[in-house]
């Protein structure tokens, strides 16, 4: 019999003794419960999908700041011919170094005597290299890209040289010695390869213009090449894209491009004063070199 003064207790399930299951089910509740568990989800999805819509803008910023710096500032260049070896590789089955080009330089400062500068000659020097242009839209333009970060050759009417004579300079090859000659001032040039000693001039150098050689004079069809073409073989100084200061590729070659010890002597600084009353026709007897056949540009 039981008494009706006491409570009757009915026990729905039977817990463990440890209560794991009530520690189990508070945990849980509290879990779902959070709101900011939620939030962080959301916020990593947020994340990841912003990324994916922030990156082509940032493609295009990039891309849009690399041709602001080529337009103004630094230009890549890739050397595809021997016309500068040694100073510059690009002969035939050996990687063609890349030079920076500065190009300031033409903006700001007269160029000087030794610059190496890379100029456009579209107007009237003939290619020394020919470069195929692909057939296909999106190769031609995947072929601009990589000439203007200087991975792939350049265009044909580029050309990189080494400046000999500036305006007003009296410039001859070859005083007893073999030499080239500036205002009568002979030049020491360790730098050069295969000198051929081809002789020219005397040739005096227009207002505006320079007269450019390459560093592998036997290989380089420069202003020698070019003495009956108008300008007598000079480029305009408007023509230079900038001055090649530095060689960047491969790493085993990379170094500043400096202007030789040979051009700082004080007999440049001047014409002679035989040769200053004006321009000098070259000599007919000495004909201008012929371009060697199929030879590089750069």
């Amino acid at each position: 019999m039981v008494s009706g003064d006491e409570p009757l207790i009915v026990a729905d399930a039977e817990e463990p003794p440890d209560g794991s299951s009530a520690q189990g089910s508070a945990q849980g509740g509290a879990q779902g419960d959070d709101p900011r568990a939620g939030k962080r989800r959301k916020a990593t999805g947020k994340k990841g999908g912003s990324f994916w819509r922030e990156l082509p803008v940032l493609v295009i910023v990039a891309l849009g700041l690399a041709m602001l710096i080529k337009a103004f500032l630094v230009q890549a260049f890739f050397i595809p011919s021997g016309s500068m070896e040694k100073t510059l590789h690009g002969c035939p089955g050996c990687s063609g170094d890349r030079v920076l080009v500065n190009k300031l330089v033409p903006r700001f400062h007269d160029i000087r005597r030794g610059e190496i500068v890379v100029f456009n000659g579209v107007d009237s020097w003939t290619p020394e290299v020919t470069v195929s242009q692909p057939s296909n839209l999106l190769l031609r333009v995947l072929r601009s890209v990589s000439s203007a970060v200087g991975v792939a050759p350049p265009g044909e009417e580029d050309f990189i040289k080494r400046v000999i004579g500036t305006p007003g300079d009296v410039v001859q090859c070859c005083d007893a010695k073999g030499r080239v000659t500036v205002n009568g001032v002979p030049l020491n040039e360790p730098y050069v390869y295969q000198d051929d000693h081809a002789r020219f001039g005397p040739v005096t150098v227009p207002k505006g213009r320079l007269w450019v050689m390459g560093d592998h004079r036997a290989f380089s069809a420069d202003s020698r090449a070019h003495i009956g073409d108008p300008g007598g073989g000079t480029i305009a100084e408007s023509h230079v894209i900038g001055r090649a200061f530095v060689r960047v590729w491969p790493l085993s070659r990379i170094g500043t491009l400096p202007i030789p010890e040979t051009f700082s002597q004080p007999g440049l600084r001047k014409p002679a004063k035989k040769n200053a009353a004006g321009p000098l026709p070259a000599a007919p007897a000495l004909a201008a070199v012929p371009a060697p056949p199929g030879r590089g540009r750069k």
